[in-house]
């Protein structure tokens, strides 16, 4: 065989991880759960928890916000999870201030504007940061792709939307603009379900 040939192939061999592509940095790896359901959370009354409970079954996760343009789809994420809970959806709202102070409440405050205004019934968790240096290790787990590259990237506002299947496997977002009742996400979600 060709020298030339042989060193070409033997560089195109090493060309990803030159780059980076073909291994995780030792950081990002320390920094990444094995599952989504080993995240440490606390839930809206202040308490630890994680998504354990909510394993087995079709996770919407949502980073809501109670002064926001979007903030009227919790009416859309309650009657989302009213429709389909019985089949083993979970809406998970994640209160966040990060889009110009629309989360300004403490976790009591939102969970009152939430009960008061919308009767939201689904699951609630404590006030977090969804991007920049706070980011909290769920939506750098959600950001980073949750191990599909062509999911990852940042969260683009308040009400972005992430389905993840029973097995815990991220399997789409949907931006903000796209509402819990819109048909290309009820129809995920019922293709979820039913896989």
């Amino acid at each position: 065989m060709n020298p030339r040939l042989i060193a070409l192939v033997a560089l195109l061999a090493l060309f990803p991880f030159v780059l980076g592509a073909g291994k995780r940095s030792p950081e990002l790896e320390s920094t990444m759960p094995a599952s989504i359901y080993a995240i440490p959370l606390e839930d809206i009354e202040g308490e630890a928890t994680s998504l354990e409970a909510y394993r087995g079954r079709v996770l919407l996760i949502v980073n809501v916000a109670s002064k926001c343009g979007f903030t009227p789809q919790y009416e859309g994420l309650q009657a989302l999870y009213e429709r389909f809970e019985a089949q083993g959806l979970a809406v998970l709202g994640f209160p966040a201030n990060d889009f110009m102070g629309q989360e300004p409440g403490n976790n009591a405050e939102i969970r009152e504007f939430c009960n008061v205004n919308y009767g939201v019934a689904f699951p609630l968790f404590a006030k977090i940061h969804v991007k920049g240096d706070e980011q909290h290790p769920l939506y750098r787990y959600l950001t980073a792709g949750a191990g599909d590259p062509a999911l990852a990237g940042e969260v683009s506002w308040n009400f972005n939307k992430f389905l993840v299947d029973r097995k815990g496997r991220l399997l789409a977002r949907f931006g903000s603009r796209t509402g819990p009742l819109d048909e290309e996400l009820v129809a995920a979600v019922e293709r979820a379900l039913a896989g």
